[in-house]
């Protein structure tokens, strides 16, 4: 039994953090209220982009159980309407920050980067 919980629970150690200005936290030092904003722009249409996205889930799934009903198809297909105009509205205004900053030199979103899969 003694075996079993070693082979599951493994050993623990601390990361070693460098608190120092050249260490692990030194980038906070570049911070700026422009950089903070752009950042909370980017995190901001994140989400608005997954609750959209996720509207349109659940409007495909209210839609799979409506089992026929006209009034429950009715309601399931106004939700992924909203969920596609939500996201168009979501992905135009992406394009129009990135048309400012190309067009002004204006950096909106700062280091928003699209995540992808490695």
């Amino acid at each position: 039994m003694k075996n079993l919980l070693s082979n599951l629970v493994g050993p623990v150690y601390a990361q070693n953090i460098n608190l120092t200005p050249q260490g692990n936290f030194s980038n906070l030092g570049n911070l700026t209220i422009p950089g903070i904003i752009s950042g909370a722009i980017s995190l901001i249409m994140l989400v608005v982009a997954l609750v959209f996205f996720f509207i349109l889930i659940l409007g495909g799934l209210r839609w799979i159980t409506s089992e026929g009903d006209e009034k429950a198809v009715g309601a399931a297909r106004n939700q992924i309407t909203n969920g596609l105009i939500g996201l168009a509205i979501v992905f135009a205004a992406f394009a129009i920050m990135k048309l400012i900053g190309t067009v002004f030199g204006v950096d909106i979103l700062g280091g928003l980067v699209i995540p992808t899969f490695k």
